[in-house]
């Protein structure tokens, strides 16, 4: 057994890209999960990160000889509103492995102490938002999405300062990288064009290397940052996510989602879905995840105009051309999405219409988003399987009159009834990370130090997709009594 054997990269750029600092001791580190299928993916011996040496590391308390910590500086628009400097302020990335397809990961710890960019904060995590990450990080990559991941929890022993004082943790947070928009914002706001040529060249070395081969290198990059996020944007709306707080620095450039806060997956279907206590005028609501998106890219393009073209007008030109691109992707991604969630292969001209309708009925009859999905499976062989989606509306004859017109669109594919129920059942999850049950999860953590919960819930997430019997209930959605109307960052 020994310490991870880190390879790094980033710390070979230039100073000004990062501050060095170490973690801030923790009193006693207590393991509270360890993510052993992800550490067997990054090459780490999960035995030894158990152990008494290998917990000191993932609280921060000690660090392999071969650990070069540092916190990355980043600008970003938070809100609308540009800030200058931001940087990882309770995050410490300490270093990068090659894991076992080849590939670069980053491994940081978050809530790990005070960093020079922590602009008078205390550098820690809460064990609530923690175990949050943990748990949303974690279904959304059962989920097929791209994310950063978690390695493990531990808690240290100690409080944060909150509203209250709570008990402290740090999570192990791995990602592709943690480069963001708002990384290239802090040069380009600096009016430092080597930095944001330094940065691009690495960026494309890293996550685009095909870009390397293009006449227009950079162009090349800015294609496809937005590819990825229109796609990556899309995924989250067809799962019902919102991020919670979508400013461009937490937005990552290799195209996974990142910074999970007050983020939060719909029960109810309605655009305007906000959950998160910071977004007081709904910025960031579940329907306006597309536009924020591009607005952030948008952003993107902006830092990037130095390098994109000698003169400013062939840049804006070039940014403008990418930028346009980003629309029709979102909604091909989107659109191909909601087609398989409703049992189609094929595509026709009414599809967008079809679609559109029963979420107009979703949101008129309070329905609930994923059970709308995952039943329609049922129902798609016969109005004898309607019971169970006609339930969730309000009005359940509103669901009657689309169901004619979806199984006359159903009649002209060539799938036999138990294909299509397997293909919808394997883009419909019967299990979503639910607001009421992350919430019982982290009282009886926080409370009680209970992890029984959080082990479950965890189980039950792994598997989203697949019909879980003896946990049907983590499917149901919440009793008015139980329904969270607002989430917190935690910081």
């Amino acid at each position: 057994m020994s310490y991870p054997q880190f390879d790094n990269s980033y710390i070979h750029l230039p100073d000004r890209f990062f501050a060095r600092v170490d973690p801030t001791p923790v009193a006693t580190p207590r393991l509270i999960r360890l993510n052993s299928g992800l550490a067997e993916e990054l090459r780490l011996d999960a035995g030894w990160l158990a152990s008494p040496v290998g917990i000191d590391m993932l609280s921060g308390n000690r660090l392999p000889d071969n650990a070069e910590p540092i916190a990355a500086a980043y600008a970003g628009h938070q809100f609308g509103q540009f800030v200058p400097q931001l940087g990882d302020g309770r995050a410490i990335l300490l270093g990068e492995v090659i894991d076992r397809d080849g590939a670069r990961r980053d491994i940081q710890l978050k809530g790990s102490g005070p960093t020079p960019f922590s602009r008078r904060g205390d550098g820690r995590a809460a064990l609530g938002p923690v175990l949050r990450e943990y748990v949303v990080s974690e279904a959304m990559a059962a989920l097929g999405i791209p994310t950063t991941r978690a390695l493990a929890a531990v808690t240290t022993g100690d409080t944060v300062a909150r509203e209250t004082l709570l008990p402290g943790a740090v999570l192990t947070r791995v990602a592709s990288s943690h480069i963001r928009v708002g990384t290239f914002q802090f040069f380009a706001a600096r009016g430092d064009v080597e930095g944001v040529r330094i940065l691009a060249d690495y960026v494309i070395a890293r996550h685009y290397p095909n870009a390397a081969e293009s006449p227009e290198p950079y162009r090349a990059l800015l294609d496809a940052v937005i590819a990825a996020q229109a796609d990556l944007v899309a995924q989250w709306l067809l799962v019902g996510f919102i991020h919670g707080v979508m400013n461009t620095d937490n937005m990552s450039v290799a195209g996974e989602t990142i910074d999970y806060g007050p983020c939060a997956f719909m029960d109810t279907y309605d655009l305007g879905t906000v959950f998160s206590a910071i977004d007081q005028n709904g910025r960031y609501a579940y329907g306006n995840q597309p536009s924020i998106a591009q607005w952030n890219l948008t952003r993107l393009a902006e830092a990037l105009l130095p390098v994109l073209a000698e003169d400013q007008d062939s840049a804006v030109a070039r940014a403008q051309e990418a930028l346009d691109v980003f629309a029709t992707r979102f909604k091909t991604k989107f659109h191909a999405g909601m087609r398989r969630k409703i049992g189609l292969v094929t595509e026709q001209d009414g599809d967008v219409t079809l679609v559109q309708d029963l979420l107009k009925i979703m949101a008129e009859n309070g329905a609930d988003y994923t059970l709308t999905f995952r039943r329609l499976s049922d129902a798609a062989s016969g109005a004898k399987g309607d019971k169970a989606v006609r339930s969730l509306f309000g009005d359940p004859t509103s669901f009657d009159g689309w169901a004619s017109n979806w199984r006359q669109r159903l009649g002209q594919e060539q799938q036999d009834d138990d294909t299509r129920r397997a293909a919808m059942n394997a883009v419909n999850p019967a299990y979503i990370p639910r607001n009421h049950q992350i919430e019982a999860m982290i009282s009886a953590a926080v409370e009680q130090d209970d992890f029984g919960p959080f082990g479950e819930l965890m189980e039950v997430l792994s598997r989203p997709y697949e019909d879980q019997p003896s946990f049907a209930r983590y499917a149901e959605p919440p009793q008015p009594h139980e329904r969270v109307l607002q989430t917190f960052c935690g910081t």
